[in-house]
């Protein structure tokens, strides 16, 4: 089983973008001229996107996501900072070197803790991180049984 085969899809999180566009311009009383200008389309393929009828596509979601991090709108909808399911979706495979995170205080479940490592998953997205003890993400992924043997991996080494 891919991680594909798992969790949230690229295709799942443009539809989920595209559908909050024009919540998203709403919540920062952006007109269409001024949003489309923002992400740089024009402003009838905004409109098209707005109707339904073209979408942003991947470059474009990572883009809307990117500038517009702290929206509420899109905060709830993929329960909290969405650079964790983009890096999810866009590293299948490979691991960025992550940040330090606030320890998901607010859109994290811890789920297993062993050594200094902890799997956590995130009650909106669904999706899994590993941190570790200065809470910085080591991992990412859809994938439970992948995180669980990574986490194992990392407490071997410490041992």
């Amino acid at each position: 089983m891919t991680a594909k085969d798992v969790g949230m899809k690229r295709n799942e999180f443009i539809g989920k973008v595209d559908e909050r566009l024009r919540m998203v311009r709403a919540e920062y009383d952006f007109n269409q001229e001024k949003m489309a200008e923002i992400l740089g389309i024009s402003k009838k393929t905004l409109v098209q996107i707005e109707k339904g009828r073209s979408s942003l596509g991947w470059t474009g979601a990572v883009a809307l996501c990117t500038i517009f991090a702290r929206s509420e709108i899109l905060n709830a909808a993929f329960g909290g900072d969405t650079t964790d399911i983009i890096l999810a979706l866009a590293f299948e495979g490979e691991e960025p070197d992550y940040p330090k995170t606030l320890g998901g205080k607010v859109w994290w479940k811890t789920l297993e803790q062993s050594g200094h490592y902890k799997i956590q998953q995130n009650i909106i997205s669904q999706h899994y991180r590993i941190l570790d003890r200065e809470d910085r993400r080591i991992c990412a992924s859809f994938e439970l049984e992948k995180m669980k043997n990574t986490l194992r991996g990392f407490v071997e080494k410490e041992e």
